[in-house]
């Protein structure tokens, strides 16, 4: 890069979460990072994204209107600004650098082999700047047999048992149809990160953080699934016998299906009245507390089976909720964009892009009193904003 120094800050837009001031650069592609690295700018982060000249490859998931400008780049890639850059070129290296230089925050998914052939391992990046905080998401730790194998949600599903808690259920192993590896360690991430920036708000000092895909996903299920192994020796099988209960529901009513979850010993005295069932609590062993009810979780869900086809999806909710039992619909995806809670709480807003037109975005979830969330920005076209961010003289051949 030649030419004027790297501009960065982004006035134009000035951020009100709690995260407004701090500098994100940007290194990741994909899913997990990109959905951190939004959560991060949700929150009022500036993150610059550093992309090839070919971009993320999830520009070209579609459908869209625009070649690259895809339904899962949209949205994963709000409230940030696109860096076309070559990071094999001396050019390139030299303005990652510069970006580097005076960032917050580095985050990448990038194995920690191909960052060290570029010359961005945490020592080279923190030699040039002590105070930033360089997280990197890897699929296995570094101290392990798998580190620098390259993962997927996929495979992650499948190491992590998810795909086998499937199994446990039908008898066969399946992925789960959304991408919840990724998802998940997106917000350990961001979480991560954010943990960092307040210690060195108190110490001043930067850090090297490892999020590994594996280990956080096989605590996230083994948080669930542990069972007897919590103990030594052993007090009975894994698993949490409700949730691999294949009768758990959802439930086929007289005009679609219902899920509902009948859990307290009031639950259960009130349902089993409505029913016609008053005293069976008392007279079934395996209703008559939590800790039968979960031992017999396949009778319950059976049970439960046998009696919803009795009344259509109206007429349940209206009686269920009226004796305080938890139960809700099943949505179909679609159905999302008419449920009116979400529709009260203004979850969805339609807004006009540079060039996509007018798109659908759903608000950062969380509400904050002081120092809300905002977008900003939409996702940005590949290289939109090379020369807002590092100067002029800077141009997508650099």
């Amino acid at each position: 890069m030649t030419g004027k120094p790297v501009i960065w800050p982004d006035d134009q837009n000035p951020a009100t979460g709690p995260l407004r001031g701090v500098r994100v650069l940007d290194l990741t592609t994909v899913v997990m990072g990109p959905s951190a690295t939004q959560i991060l700018g949700d929150l009022g982060a500036d993150v610059v994204k550093v992309e090839p000249q070919t971009g993320d490859t999830m520009r070209l998931i579609g459908p869209w209107r625009h070649t690259g400008m895809g339904p899962l780049f949209l949205q994963a890639n709000r409230n940030k600004r696109s860096v076309v850059l070559d990071l094999k070129t001396p050019q390139g290296k030299e303005a990652i650098f510069a970006l580097a230089k005076r960032a917050d925050v580095l985050v990448s998914n990038v194995r920690l082999q191909g960052l060290a052939r570029l010359g961005l391992d945490y020592e080279s990046v923190r030699a040039n700047n002590s105070r930033i905080i360089y997280c990197v998401a890897v699929g296995y730790g570094s101290d392990g047999p798998q580190s620098g194998k390259a993962v997927y949600d996929d495979l992650m599903q499948a190491a992590s048992g998810i795909a086998g808690l499937f199994r446990a259920v039908d008898g066969a192993p399946r992925y789960a149809p959304v991408n919840i590896c990724d998802r998940v360690v997106g917000l350990y991430v961001a979480n991560a990160i954010a943990s960092a920036l307040y210690h060195r708000a108190m110490t001043g000092e930067g850090q090297a953080i490892e999020v590994p895909m594996f280990e956080t996903m096989a605590q996230f299920v083994l948080a669930d699934h542990m069972g007897g192994g919590a103990f030594v020796p052993p007090l009975g099988e894994m698993g949490y016998k409700r949730l691999l209960s294949r009768s758990r529901g959802p439930y086929a009513t007289k005009d679609g299906h219902l899920s509902l979850v009948v859990y307290t010993d009031r639950h259960w005295r009130d349902f089993t009245k409505l029913v016609g069932c008053p005293d069976l609590i008392d007279r079934d062993e395996r209703f008559r507390s939590q800790e039968s009810r979960t031992r017999y979780a396949e009778d319950i869900g059976y049970f439960l089976a046998d009696h919803l086809p009795a009344r259509n999806n109206k007429e349940w909710l209206d009686v269920l909720h009226g004796i305080d039992i938890p139960a809700c619909p099943v949505n179909a995806i679609g159905d999302l964009f008419e449920d009116p809670h979400l529709k009260a709480v203004g979850f969805f807003e339609e807004m006009q892009h540079p060039t996509e037109g007018k798109v659908v975005i759903s608000r950062h979830p969380v509400r904050y009193s002081c120092s809300p969330a905002s977008i900003r920005r939409l996702a940005p076209n590949l290289g939109e904003h090379t020369t807002e961010v590092m100067g002029k003289s800077t141009t997508l051949a650099d």
